[in-house]
């Protein structure tokens, strides 16, 4: 397939093709309807893309640096609003 872009229909009917130019050539792109929505990659990149990736929500939650003191006011001394008047 010229220029690494597969329509989602060739990718399914020549998927062994697909996987061997991704081999051979590196990224290739699935378009569907004319636009672009996927990517197939090596396994080699995928672990190194997984490796400069931002940490999880939860690995950040659950990490020590997320654990420190959470700063209150004092009991009566926040903001207070004014009821909306009817």
């Amino acid at each position: 397939m010229a220029n690494n872009r597969w329509a989602v229909q060739d990718a399914k009917a020549k998927f062994s093709e697909l996987l061997n130019a991704c081999l051979k050539e590196g990224p290739q792109v699935v378009t569907k309807r004319g636009h672009e929505t996927a990517v197939l990659i090596t396994i080699k990149e995928w672990n190194a893309l997984k490796e400069l990736a931002k940490p999880s929500l939860k690995s950040l939650l659950l990490s020590e640096d997320a654990k420190g003191d959470l700063i209150l006011p004092k009991r009566g001394q926040g903001l207070v609003r004014k009821p909306a008047k009817l």
